[in-house]
């Protein structure tokens, strides 16, 4: 066990190495002069030379590699150029309305989908499996912002039962920033939901046929306690990982519902990064989802064990 943690840690130091590799020649590709755009269209030749010395965006690729190379080791992602302050605790500052979204949307996601497709196992081939089926396949297939976008017209607008935008003002609550988050939390947990439900449907299928479970049935055990204790036990491994990549990917896909319902997350810092061309957040913030990335495959390799004994590294 212990050397199977220090060789999946090491292999996730790799993972990093080749991911900041390819986000410095990514972003240091892209075109567009950040020392231009920050000057505006009026700046001189000369002004932007002199900017572009100051950022050191002058000097020669590998050597800014290794200056960035150096940084990181320190835990230092650089400054912002637009914002004047440190790309970590610029990040920072956005991190709380991603972070809570990214969790209730996953678990809207996994409340919606696990119950459904354990129930749609149980009865396949029946109205409510076809139906569910159906519906999952329609949710996996309609864009989050649109879904966003009739949220927005019929709980905030029409009904006016949540607000259409924003995180609230900076004194607001808690438990108000929470209720700015339930309508994109739903648009992305539902769209999310439907790559879990075909996942715990597919498991289910596999487990409910295997002898260990007639096994049970033909003892006499009640057949809620056969699904749960027997099947969706032993299905709930392929389950966890979908659950954790879906996680993952709800950090890096929250960009465009965050614009959409105003939130001041990670998202739309990434967003005005990119149209300023401010370099060192856009690479602090692509270095840390990959590190969310790496870190949650983790994680849900170490729940493996805590789920299924049987599992041994």
């Amino acid at each position: 066990m212990g050397r199977y943690v220090i060789q999946r840690l090491l292999g996730m130091l790799a993972v990093m190495f080749v991911v900041v590799t390819i986000v410095f020649v990514i972003v240091r590709i892209a075109p567009g002069d950040p020392a231009a755009v920050m000057l505006g269209p009026d700046a001189t030749p000369q002004d932007i030379a002199a900017l572009r010395g100051r950022l050191g965006l002058d000097r020669p690729l590998l050597i800014q590699y290794v200056i960035f190379l150096a940084q990181l080791v320190r835990g230092d992602l650089g400054e912002s150029i637009f914002l004047n302050q440190p790309v970590l605790s610029a990040l920072a500052d956005r991190a709380e309305p991603t972070f809570f979204l990214t969790l209730f949307s996953i678990l809207i996601a996994a409340l919606i989908a696990i119950p459904i497709g354990v129930i749609s196992a149980y009865k396949r081939g029946s109205l409510f499996d076809q139906t569910a089926t159906t519906l999952a396949m329609l949710a996996a297939s309609v864009p989050s912002f649109w879904l966003g976008l009739l949220l927005i017209q019929f709980f905030a607008v029409r009904f006016g039962f949540f607000p259409v935008s924003g995180y609230g003002g900076p004194g607001a609550s808690f438990g108000t920033r929470l209720v700015h988050l339930v309508l994109p939390a739903f648009a992305l947990g539902i769209v999310s939901s439907a790559l879990i439900l075909r996942f715990t449907r597919a498991s289910m299928l596999d487990v409910l046929n295997d002898d260990y479970v007639r096994t049970a049935r033909s003892k006499g055990m009640g057949e809620f306690r056969v699904v749960m204790k027997h099947a969706f036990k032993n299905a709930l491994i392929p389950v966890l990982t979908v659950i954790g990549l879906t996680a993952a990917l709800l950090v890096s896909g929250a960009v465009v519902t965050e614009t959409v319902f105003g939130l001041p997350g990670v998202g739309s810092l990434v967003v005005s990064a990119v149209l300023r061309r401010d370099y060192p957040i856009i690479q602090g913030a692509l270095l840390i989802i990959a590190a969310l990335y790496v870190l949650i495959n983790f994680l849900i390799d170490m729940l493996y064990l805590a789920v299924d004994p049987r599992v041994r590294y």
